[in-house]
C-alpha cells in the first residue's frame, strides 16, 4: 500500500497517470492499485491517477475538476475526464522520483 501512495505522490502538480502506469511502476495489478486508492488514496492527491482514457468515476470526477484546473489539466470535450495523452507524465522521471521516495521502504511494506 505505501509504495502505491508514494508513488502517487510524485506525480508532479499538471501531470496524471493512470492505474496500469502505477502498477508497472510498483510491481502490482491495476486493480490492486485501484483498491489501494479506494481505501486509502484520500490522503494522496488521488486526481493525478486516472483510468488509462483518463476518465474518473462520475462521484469523483465531480471532486477532481477543481483539483485539474488549479493544475491546468484539461478537461476532454465530452466532459467525462482529462485529456490524457496531453498531461500524462514522464513515466521516466517518475520512476526515478519514486525510488527516490521509495528507497527507505523494504519489501515488506508493499
Amino acid at each position: 500500500m505505501e509504495r502505491v501512495l508514494r508513488a502517487v505522490e510524485q506525480v508532479p502538480a499538471g501531470h496524471v497517470v493512470c492505474y496500469g502506469d502505477l502498477a508497472a511502476l510498483v510491481g502490482i495489478g491495476p486493480r490492486q492499485v485501484g483498491s489501494i486508492m479506494r481505501h486509502w488514496g484520500g490522503n494522496v492527491t488521488w486526481w493525478r491517477v486516472t483510468n488509462r482514457d483518463g476518465d474518473l468515476p462520475a462521484e469523483l470526477l465531480a471532486r477532481a475538476r477543481p483539483h485539474w484546473r488549479r493544475e491546468g489539466i484539461a478537461l476532454k470535450a465530452s466532459g467525462s475526464g482529462c485529456r490524457f495523452a496531453d498531461h500524462r507524465a514522464d513515466l521516466e522521471r517518475l520512476g526515478g522520483d519514486y525510488a527516490r521516495a521509495a528507497a527507505d521502504l523494504d519489501d515488506a511494506a508493499g
